[in-house]
């Protein structure tokens, strides 16, 4: 038996040996990974030549990823801070012989929305949170347009001294009667808690209620 002795080269050594980095995911995360997969309509069997359905779903998420909804919006010249409606200023009344651009009148986003395309129903949407081996529901990501300020519960959320920005939430639940989702802001990238720092579950209801 003789004494293991290390080379001298050994790091040299280890680093021939790196294959790259790792696939998993290291990235501390309240969302399901479910609920980052697009929606692909590829048969789960796939021919030889093709490309297989888990390659596609990957393929997309990281295009997907690359999008910023902001960066869209402002690279069609649209400011995000002006598409929540505001109170006028009935003196301060921009006019075209100003060279402004007049007023327009807000209409209702309900007239402009269309949900004949969408890949997915809200229910749909929502069971993105749960996972088959959790009997709670988890949030699922998305991004609202949020006063960038951390106060919270504003009485007038139309006042013009507000500024508004893409912010990144977690989807708590969906009214069908209302057509509105109850969204919670993320503390940090991929974690939302709530005011005692506990990750939010199915709808943020405990067992307290």
């Amino acid at each position: 038996v003789t004494t293991f002795k290390v080379p001298e080269d050994f790091e040299s050594i280890l680093h021939k040996q790196m294959m790259g980095p790792t696939t998993k995911n290291l990235i501390e995360s309240d969302f399901p990974v479910p609920s980052f997969q697009p929606k692909v309509q590829v048969p789960f069997q796939s021919l030889p030549g093709q490309c297989p359905r888990e390659v596609e779903i990957e393929k997309r998420r990281r295009l997907y990823r690359t999008f910023d909804i902001a960066e869209l919006l402002a690279s069609k010249g649209i400011d995000s801070d002006q598409l929540m409606p505001r109170h006028h200023d009935p003196d301060n009344m921009p006019t075209i012989a100003e060279n402004k651009d007049p007023v327009l009148i807000d209409l209702p986003l309900q007239i402009l929305d269309n949900t004949e395309y969408d890949c997915r129903t809200p229910e749909e949407w929502i069971s993105l949170g749960l996972e088959p081996s959790s009997q709670d529901r988890k949030l699922v990501p998305g991004k609202a347009l949020l006063p960038t300020d951390e106060v919270l519960g504003h009485e007038d959320p139309k006042i013009q001294k507000l500024i508004y920005g893409w912010t990144d939430v977690g989807v708590l639940d969906y009214d069908k009667e209302t057509e509105l989702c109850l969204v919670h802001k993320t503390v940090k990238d991929g974690l939302v808690w709530d005011e005692e720092g506990r990750p939010i579950r199915n709808g943020g209801i405990t067992s307290e209620g």
